[in-house]
């Protein structure tokens, strides 16, 4: 099953990339989890939706040929960070490439709040008129890694901690099965 794997953070040591980075490695069995890059896309500009760069082209491309998206991201200012939220305004233009996408959404924070406001917003998008993505419903489903530099061994740049990525597990399991549904 292929997957696209977007992280909401661009920074070299961000434990997002890192947790995205466990789970190619975790379930290289069961997924063909690819890392899409949003740093090299432009700024959104509807002046150049209708022919964009090639850059845009491959990421809205990705998207488009795999079987479901993952988006990783942490919180900025209660939010998603701009970077993340620039990459969807690109897919919701001329091919709108996530209609009817299965979508997991999780996030890590060194924070108590586990990413959830972020992850509240990124909901509201995706479900945008532009956007209509098939997201995996809340409702037990939610992945809020809070303390996770707690969690991380900043040397392998990996998830270690064995409760996180056991919860982690069941919640890949229901996403396969919430992909197979569609």
């Amino acid at each position: 099953m292929k997957i696209v794997a977007i992280v909401g953070s661009i920074r070299k040591d961000s434990y997002n990339m890192q947790i995205a980075k466990t789970m190619v490695e975790r379930y290289k069995e069961k997924l063909n989890i690819e890392i899409a890059d949003i740093r090299s896309l432009p700024y959104f500009d509807q002046d150049e939706e209708l022919n964009p760069p090639q850059s845009v082209k491959e990421f809205k491309d990705s998207i488009a040929n795999a079987d479901g998206v993952i988006i990783i991201t942490p919180e900025y200012n209660w939010s998603v960070p701009g970077v993340l939220k620039n990459a969807l305004d690109w897919t919701s233009r001329v091919e709108r490439v996530f209609l009817n996408k299965p979508v997991m959404t999780l996030g890590a924070t060194p924070g108590q709040m586990g990413t959830i406001r972020a992850q509240l917003h990124l909901r509201e998008i995706l479900v945008a008129p532009g956007i209509q993505a098939r997201v995996l419903p809340p409702g037990g489903n939610e992945v809020l890694i809070n303390m996770v530099n707690q969690k991380v061994d900043e040397a392998k740049g990996e998830i270690v901690d064995e409760t996180t990525l056991n919860f982690l597990d069941s919640k890949i399991n229901t996403f396969i099965d919430f992909i197979k549904s569609n």
